[in-house]
């Protein structure tokens, strides 16, 4: 339901005006950090337009449509055959494609393809949410432009993602996209409080943390973010400080210990964000945006001894190798490049 969902006032304002116009378009993706509520907001919009007892757009939440809209029984991760259909909720016109490991299969979009030119079951239209959309390679991008080029009249596909730029400029071109920005950690902080029983202690560290991502958030655990925080910091340390190469690819082998294999991106986004915070000190001076505020005299420290020209081509190095991910690329030896190259910059 809109009224429950967190920031963005400014998209819910636009979709309750889609609802009320009954204009919601046949193509839309929304683009924004993980965890920021994309796919509830999605949801929302879907039961707005399905339900039967709407107040100023606004699904009642309880009644039978708006309850099976959310009920998805997904697939097992390792069933390649369920995740080349539609996973449809226990409402028939409403269903989703989701990644298998890192890519979108074209099988799944052609399915999608195919129910989108069927009539609805028992609303007046159908509605299609396609997670991770930037995970789709081109056979799937193409198969998936097939279908925006014509839009059948009642069929709406909402695509999700966090990396818009990865979607071919034509899906993009063909879909109104609204972007998403991350939520006010204090939004974030008395979510955690007021739904989630967190302490005040547990909600400010971990919405300190969430870079605007309730997902974020309650995904992190303050015993494993402090153990990882401190390796990362090592990286930092060594790669402006004392420039140990040698440290740097010990660090690399424990992040890519099969022990690890659950661990190495929550690692990688935590190097960045530290990076980010020395960068933001070296050009501000200003302490108090950092997000790492637990290490903010040692960043404080760092920023002054980095050649600050380098930490932009570290982080477009970051973002790069987050990029490959979905490759399947060798992730140590990506790391180790990546480590090495800190090393050696002056």
């Amino acid at each position: 339901m809109f009224a429950d969902l967190i920031g963005n006032d400014a998209i819910k304002h636009v979709l309750r005006r889609f609802v009320a116009g009954r204009r919601v378009p046949n193509s839309l993706i929304l683009a924004g950090d993980e965890g920021v509520g994309k796919r509830q907001f999605a949801l929302a919009t879907v039961r707005a337009m399905l339900c039967r007892d709407t107040t100023d757009s606004e699904p009642c939440g309880v009644c039978s449509i708006c309850t099976r809209v959310g009920e998805f029984a997904f697939p097992a991760d390792d069933d390649k055959d369920a995740h080349k259909l539609v996973i449809w909720s226990g409402h028939r016109d409403v269903g989703t494609v989701v990644p298998y490991k890192r890519n979108i299969l074209v099988d799944s979009i052609r399915s999608l393809e195919a129910e989108a030119n069927f009539r609805p079951y028992e609303a007046e239209s159908r509605f299609f949410i396609i997670d991770d959309a930037d995970k789709m390679n081109d056979a799937a991008a193409n198969a998936l432009l097939k279908t925006l080029e014509e839009p059948p009249d009642t069929s709406h596909i909402f695509l999700i993602t966090s990396r818009p730029d990865s979607l071919l400029q034509t899906i993009r071109s063909r879909c109104q996209i609204l972007r998403f920005s991350p939520i006010e950690r204090a939004d974030v902080e008395r979510h955690l409080i007021e739904k989630r029983a967190y302490s005040h202690d547990e909600a400010r560290l971990a919405a300190a943390l969430s870079h605007g991502s309730i997902g974020r958030a309650v995904s992190i655990n303050a015993e494993e973010y402090r153990r990882r925080s401190e390796r990362m910091m090592t990286v930092v340390n060594n790669a402006i400080g004392s420039r140990d190469a040698a440290t740097l690819l010990k660090i690399s082998e424990e992040m890519n210990d099969a022990k690890n294999k659950d661990g190495f991106e929550s690692e990688i986004d935590l190097l960045e964000s530290l990076l980010h915070d020395i960068w933001r000190i070296a050009k501000t001076g200003d302490q108090n945006a950092i997000v790492n505020t637990e290490y903010s005299a040692v960043l404080s420290r760092l920023s002054e001894a980095s050649a600050s020209s380098a930490i932009p081509v570290w982080i477009d190095s970051i973002e790069k190798l987050r990029g490959e991910l979905n490759v399947n690329i060798n992730k140590k030896v990506a790391t180790d490049a990546l480590f090495v190259t800190m090393a050696a910059s002056k």
